[in-house]
């Protein structure tokens, strides 16, 4: 598998190499710059995956694109917060948030191998993408959702809801009631219907109602315990990645 790196930061590529070299990857080459790249591509094979950057020293990574036609997978390395990351899930494309988790590039990179050996595609709607990000749709939001309740059909508002939780490869909403309801959606489809400025996903297993915090307290390893005002079956752990956004987002 021919892996490379376009990205401006140095010492971030340097860090993206050492991590993939612990899993077993090798890495052809780091590329720094837009008119870096277009040289390299001119002049190289193509390799099976790109991890790239989007603002790179002299503009964006886009632009290696309006020269260049390549047909590599893309996994984006992006610093850009959770409005600008809907533009990548409508396109079913990988990114890993800056700063980058261990544990998550192993599982965009098994998701890509995944992905070639079951020969599904991968084609980028780059030109998608930039308008997505440059002139972001209006953005609508699920006012409530519906959950079965043996024959019957309930509706749930979202300002009633404290989370979305997975458990047991399923999906459910917790009321400020207290009552548990499982839902047809995972949390990457909740990802496109939740307002960010209400709820945040604190990890790969919680989303959070902001109005349902009823502390926050230290946690081991620089993260963060919350605590709800119903919810109390498990621990609810803000991922130290998420942290700083997190703080951002309560702010």
């Amino acid at each position: 598998m021919k892996i490379i790196i376009i990205e401006d930061e140095k010492p971030s590529a340097r860090r993206l190499t050492r991590m993939l070299k612990e899993i077993g990857i090798e890495v052809e080459t780091m590329l720094h710059s837009v008119s870096e790249s277009i040289e390299w591509f001119q002049n190289n094979a193509h390799p099976d995956l790109i991890l790239l950057d989007i603002q790179l020293s002299d503009g964006i990574s886009f632009e290696i694109f309006e020269e260049i036609s390549v047909d590599s997978a893309i996994i984006f390395t992006t610093a850009y917060d959770e409005y600008a990351l809907k533009a990548f899930k409508l396109n079913s494309i990988d990114y890993l948030l800056k700063p980058i988790d261990e544990e998550e590039l192993f599982v965009a990179i098994e998701k890509f191998k995944t992905n070639q050996l079951e020969k599904q595609s991968l084609h980028v709607d780059l030109n998608q993408i930039r308008k997505l990000l440059v002139n972001p749709l209006e953005k609508t939001y699920k006012k409530r959702f519906t959950v079965k309740l043996g024959q019957h059909l309930k509706l749930v508002d979202v300002e009633r809801i404290e989370c979305f939780y997975s458990e047991n490869k399923g999906t459910y909403l917790f009321t400020k009631e207290g009552r548990a309801y499982l839902i047809d959606a995972s949390l990457e489809d909740l990802d496109l219907q939740l307002d960010p400025s209400q709820f945040f996903r604190v990890n790969r297993k919680f989303y959070v109602n902001i109005t349902a915090i009823k502390d926050i307290v230290s946690y081991t390893n620089s993260r963060l315990q919350l605590l709800l005002f119903a919810y109390a079956e498990k621990e609810i752990i803000v991922s130290r990645e998420k942290v700083r956004s997190f703080k951002n987002w309560i702010d």
